[in-house]
């Protein structure tokens, strides 16, 4: 398959690059910083740019697409439109040049139909809102455009991310349902990839956690 993975020098997005070659898949790395990638290969296409720009992320769907990866998460400093204008590009381009297949990776304090939170959710969503409201506000901002996209999208939402190895073992559910307070980034990265190939979890937005 060829994949285009937005966000490819984040923390998850290089784990996902590297999964993603590894298995035998051609991708486009889009990237406002290509330096940060590490990987390499004639199966890499890095394409630099900024997904607040329309036109740069267009240009990442020139070769074609089988599937598209979003990893974004603010970092400091980033505008305060950074999910829902990205979101609404990537939708965009993805209309334009006919790719069907989105999985986007969000936080797991978006909420969903189907989530039956407990006691201890709820003091997490109290905190995401006090420590960083904004970013949550974004978040939600950019899962209702995926969500009316019409596209086969699948939302992986995350719990707190950690580092360490790839284990493939964790848990699919929803909020208060299966679910733990951490994943691992290599683990998340998995499971997207995962979805990308297959899109098992189409139309659904589960919280993966470990």
């Amino acid at each position: 398959m060829k994949l285009i993975v937005f966000g490819a020098t984040g923390r998850t997005g290089i784990l996902l690059v590297n999964q993603a070659l590894d298995a035998g898949h051609e991708v486009v790395a889009f990237a406002r910083t290509p330096s940060k990638l590490s990987a390499q290969g004639e199966r890499l296409t890095v394409v630099q740019g900024d997904v607040l720009n329309a036109a740069d992320v267009e240009r990442a769907f020139a070769g074609g697409a089988d599937a598209v990866a979003s990893v974004l998460a603010p970092a400091k400093g980033s505008p305060a439109n950074l999910l829902p204008t990205a979101a609404a590009h990537i939708v965009a381009a993805m209309q334009q040049h006919g790719v069907r297949r989105l999985v986007y990776m969000t936080g797991a304090g978006v909420d969903m139909p189907g989530d039956q939170p407990k006691l201890f959710n709820h003091l997490i969503k109290f905190a995401l809102k006090t420590l960083a409201g904004d970013v949550l506000q974004q978040s939600l901002a950019a899962v209702e455009i995926v969500r009316s996209s019409g596209l086969e999208w699948v939302i992986v939402r995350a719990p707190m991310l950690t580092d360490g190895p790839r284990t493939g073992r964790y848990r699919v559910g929803m909020v208060g349902v299966n679910t733990g307070p951490r994943l691992r980034r290599a683990d998340a990265a998995d499971f997207i990839l995962k979805q990308l190939e297959s899109g098992a979890y189409a139309g659904q937005a589960p919280v993966v956690s470990n």
